[in-house]
Formats: C-alpha cells, sequence, structure tokens
C-alpha cells in the first residue's frame, strides 16, 4: 500500500485486472487500514459512495464484496459478521502501511533502528487514491511519521525531497554549510527556503532561521543583496507577529537594500509587506497613492516590481468589506498622475482597477474599453503579471456576457502564461476557478476541478486568492450531485472566508451555501439563503452577481439550465 497497492495471496501476486472493479479495491482498502481489518457496513458504504442514498449503496455494498472475494481468491476473504465487514479474519496477514507504522513508533521511541525503519516506506500510502476522503488521514499520519524518522536520523536533505519548506532541515543544512567553513552554501540554502515560501507573503523564514543567515553574511562582499533578504525575512516575522510599525520599517530597508542591489523581486516582495501591513491599519489607499506618485516617475523597471505587489493588495481591497466603489476615486486619480508621468505601467494599472470597478458595477461595455486598454498597456510595458490578470478580468467578461468558450480561452492562454509571473501562486489558482465556471455543464466542471486538483497538488497556491476556486468547486459538485464533495468544498471555502473580512466572497458564500441547499432538497432554506446573497451583493454594489442570485432563487426546486449562472 506505501508506494502503490497490490496484494500477494499465499505467494501469488493477484493479478492487476482483477482489481478493476475500483470500489472492490476501494473496500480491501479501506478494511486493511481499519483498526482490526474490520468495519460496520454502513460506515463502509458512506465511505464508498458518500453521494448515494442509505439502499442504494448497501447494494453496491454486496456487490463489491461479492468481486473483492473473487480477486482475492476465497469466499471468506471478506467476512459479515453481524453488522460487521472483516478482511481475511481466518488469515495470517501483513499489511507494510502497519509495518512501517509500529516499526517507525518503536525507533523513535528507543532512538534505534531508524535506517531500518525508514527503509519500509517506499512512497505515500496509496498514491492511485490521492483525493479519497477516507486515505487522507492514514496517508498524512504515515507521511508525518517518516518525516519524524528522517528527521531524527538527521536526513536532511531527504526531509527537504519529502517537504520542500520544512524550515527545520532548511536551518540544518545552512548550519552544516557553516560549520564546514562553506558561507555560501548556507546563503544559497537560505534563498532556497525563502523561494519555497515567497508565494505567500504572510510565511517566511523564522527568527532562528534568519539568525543563522545573518551569522553566514557577516563580513559578506554582497552586502547588500544579503541584507536585503535578511532584513525581509525580519519585516514577515514581525508582520507575522503583528507588530505593524517594525514591519514596515523592517520592510522599507529591505526595499532600500533591494533596489541597490537591483533585486527586483524584492523590491515587490518588501512592497507587498508594506501594502499588507497599511491594509491592515485602513490605510492602504494612501500608501499605494504615495507608492504610485514616487515609482510611477522613476526606473520603470523598479516600478514594474512594486506596482504589481500593490497590483495584488488593491484586488484584496477591491473585494473588501467597503466593496470597489471606494476605490474609483483613487483609480481616477493615479490615471492622471501616470499620464503626466509618462509611465505606461501606471497607466496599464490604473486602466486595469477601473475597468475593474466597472466590471464589478455592471456597466460591461466600459469595463470592456478599459480592460482592453489595460491589456495593451501592460503588453507595451512587459508587465506579464499585470496582462495576465487582466486576462483573467476579461474571462469574467466574457462569462457575464454568456460567452463561456471565449472565456476558457482567454483563462487558458493566460495560465499558459502564469509562469512567467513571480506572482504565479496568486494568479493559476484564479484562472482555474474561471475555467470551472466555463464549463458546459456541473459534470464537465467536475472534471476540470479533478484535473486543476491534480495541476495544484504539491504547489504553493496562495489561500486569500484561492476562495474563487473552492466556491466554483462547492457550487459544481452541489450541482453535479456530488454533495458530501460540495459539503467538503465549502467547509474549505468556509475556512478561507475568515481571512477576509467581509465584503463579495462572504456573499458567494451564502450563494453557494443556498445552491447546496436546493441540491438537498430544502427548497425554503435554499431561497432564503440565495436572497441573503442577493441582498449582500446589492449592497456592495454587484448588480450582477444580485441578479444572479435571484434567477437562482426564482427558478425554485429545478436546478439552472445555465448552471454557472
Amino acid at each position: 500500500m506505501l508506494g502503490s497497492f497490490s496484494v500477494v495471496v499465499d505467494g501469488r501476486a493477484v493479478p492487476d485486472d482483477l482489481w478493476k472493479r475500483t470500489k472492490a479495491a476501494g473496500l480491501v482498502k479501506i478494511l486493511a487500514l481499519a483498526e482490526g481489518h474490520q468495519m460496520h457496513r454502513d460506515v463502509l458504504a458512506d465511505l464508498l459512495w458518500p453521494d448515494l442514498g442509505a439502499p442504494a449503496a448497501a447494494s453496491n455494498l454486496r456487490k463489491a464484496v461479492h468481486f473483492a472475494r473473487a480477486a482475492l481468491g476465497f469466499s471468506g476473504a471478506v467476512q459479515a459478521r453481524g453488522d460487521l465487514f472483516v478482511l481475511l479474519p481466518d488469515s495470517e496477514v501483513s499489511i507494510d502501511a502497519e509495518r512501517f507504522e509500529a516499526d517507525g513508533r518503536a525507533a523513535l521511541a528507543a532512538s534505534e533502528g531508524l535506517p531500518e525503519a525508514l527503509a519500509l516506506y517506499r512512497g505515500e500510502l496509496l498514491p492511485d487514491d490521492r483525493f479519497a476522503a477516507w486515505a487522507e488521514e492514514p496517508r498524512d499520519r504515515l507521511r508525518t511519521l517518516y518525516l519524524r524518522l528522517l528527521k531524527a536520523a538527521a536526513r536532511w536533505d531527504d526531509v527537504l525531497k519529502a517537504e520542500p519548506t520544512d524550515e527545520d532541515a532548511h536551518r540544518a543544512i545552512m548550519v552544516r554549510a557553516l560549520d564546514a567553513g562553506d558561507r555560501e552554501s548556507a546563503i544559497r540554502q537560505f534563498e532556497r527556503l525563502c523561494h519555497r515560501l515567497r508565494a505567500d507573503l504572510g510565511v517566511g523564514p523564522g527568527a532562528a532561521t534568519v539568525a543563522v543567515y545573518e551569522e553566514a553574511i557577516a563580513d559578506d562582499s554582497r552586502r547588500a543583496e544579503n541584507r536585503a533578504r535578511a532584513t525581509l525575512a525580519r519585516a514577515l516575522i514581525a508582520l507575522n507577529s503583528g507588530d505593524l510599525a517594525e514591519a514596515t520599517s523592517c520592510a522599507r530597508r529591505a526595499r532600500d537594500w533591494a533596489i541597490s542591489a537591483n533585486l527586483g523581486r524584492e523590491i515587490g516582495e518588501a512592497s507587498a509587506v508594506l501594502g499588507i501591513a497599511a491594509s491592515m491599519q485602513n490605510r492602504w489607499p494612501e500608501l499605494f497613492e504615495e507608492e504610485f506618485l514616487e515609482f510611477t516617475r522613476g526606473d520603470p523597471a523598479r516600478a514594474g516590481y512594486v506596482l504589481d505587489a500593490q497590483l495584488c493588495i488593491a484586488d484584496f481591497c477591491l473585494c473588501g468589506p467597503e466593496g470597489h466603489r471606494d476605490m474609483m476615486r483613487h483609480a481616477a486619480r493615479l490615471r492622471t498622475v501616470a499620464e503626466r508621468a509618462g509611465s505606461v505601467h501606471g497607466q496599464a494599472m490604473a486602466d486595469l482597477l477601473l475597468g475593474e470597478i466597472a466590471l464589478f458595477s455592471g456597466d460591461l461595455a466600459q469595463a470592456e474599453m478599459l480592460l482592453r486598454s489595460a491589456l495593451e498597456l501592460h503588453r507595451r510595458a512587459g508587465a506579464k503579471s499585470g496582462e495576465i490578470l487582466t486576462r483573467h478580468r476579461l474571462a469574467e467578461l466574457d462569462l457575464l456576457q454568456d460567452r463561456p468558450a471565449d472565456a476558457a480561452k482567454e483563462a487558458s492562454r493566460a495560465l499558459v502564461a502564469a509562469p512567467s509571473s513571480w506572482l504565479e501562486p496568486h494568479l493559476v489558482v484564479r484562472l482555474y476557478a474561471v475555467l470551472v465556471w466555463a464549463a458546459g455543464t456541473p459534470v464537465q466542471a467536475v472534471r476540470i476541478i479533478e484535473r486543476a486538483d491534480a495541476a495544484l497538488s504539491g504547489r504553493t497556491v496562495c489561500s486569500l486568492c484561492s476562495m474563487g476556486y473552492h466556491v466554483a468547486a462547492a457550487t459544481s459538485y452541489a450541482l453535479a450531485g456530488r454533495l458530501a464533495t460540495a459539503r467538503r468544498r465549502l467547509a474549505t471555502a468556509e475556512q478561507l472566508a475568515g481571512m477576509w473580512p467581509g465584503g463579495p466572497w462572504h456573499a458567494a458564500l451564502w450563494e453557494a451555501r443556498g445552491v447546496l441547499r436546493r441540491a438537498e432538497g430544502r427548497h425554503d432554506q435554499a431561497n432564503a439563503l440565495l436572497r441573503e446573497a442577493a441582498a449582500s451583493f446589492a449592497e456592495l454594489g454587484r448588480p450582477n452577481d444580485e441578479a444572479r442570485c435571484l434567477a437562482r432563487a426564482e427558478r425554485g426546486p429545478s436546478l439552472a439550465t445555465s448552471w454557472a449562472g
């Protein structure tokens, strides 16, 4: 079960084609992982067919038991004992996952036998069932044990192969390099850690790691470059701890060092920290205007990184509790400033903001004009991040104008270009959300979600930016009749909503809850939730979203034919 699924009975490997009935294989896997290799029949049925009613699931379970017995070669392989099904109760059973867990825990307790225990871990548990809910907990438990064993054995390089963001491992490798007198290797290791963590600006190296880095760069010839990274790490630590004054001070110093060393990405990241800290103090628009005025008049390359960073924060503010309308006067003034400064990048950003405001306000003709202008200006400025975000908004415009094929085409083009932007972790998940909404049917949307989940697995993704994707997924699964999966997706979206202090995403959650209640047959609750969502969108000045929610409520018990809208 570790690394792959295979079964050997009396020295004979069960051929793979006998497991073509995937639910029979799933039955055997679940029982193999269960305590005592047994489970109540109702629990089994619910795990294997969460979206079916009890009678249909029970019927399917009987069939799965039959095929599992046939694959294992004898009728006693899966036995019914009262309400329990038991796997191989009269046979000696050896399961690699069980042996690894037992030997691994014993090795940690005794501080010996670590290499032997590690050798038993041949890969993650049941990789072909990566998205099966019943496999998540045991897979995570065994993977955590594997990482603990690697750390106990001081196999830090192997820790990073399994978990590239493990800070303990990065720091241990840095210390090892310093002990060997190799400062450059320690510095490079710190840079690799920062690269892995930089996508989410709320996460940065801890104080202990920064202290090792500062030891490594003492008397270093690349003072400005390394000081920029060390001070940026300090800014992130302060931001995480809520010390906004210190975060702002460190971020400004980090940006000064980065500018002197011509470090574009670090200029952008320090600017983003400044923006986040200002937003948390309700003064981001003022900071944005200051930054815009300063950098649109200077070096276009540096301005690009600063404006890209603020563009990300601007989108956060557009979807904040006050909605997008307060941004109108700021964006219009910024457009004038950019024109006077001759900043193409600044004009592009201002047009994008104005286009987003028009889009959210329901003025689709104005939105299209401004977004097309922003796209052309971003191209002229060579501003990849702005170009990709503009394409994302144009795809959303296509959806509102009932052009799903055009929306999918625009989003796909942007998805191909996203790796060229340092903001990729923020952009990709948004584009997948558009592709989900552009699908022709809920079933097609679910297929897109499954492909997107696989593509995003193991990648760093901005939690805030993934909100729309999880709302789209919850809605799609509900409309496809996959109610258990819809509930799990909705729960994920609800957790993320806590990171937003109100605004349209909270309204979108009301809408998704309403769609789920409709699919569950709870129509009165569905109507109430959808009308609540409509009222919230109306208060935020988003008429298209309001109209969509009211239309969903007025359709009554039938599901939408135009499912995404």
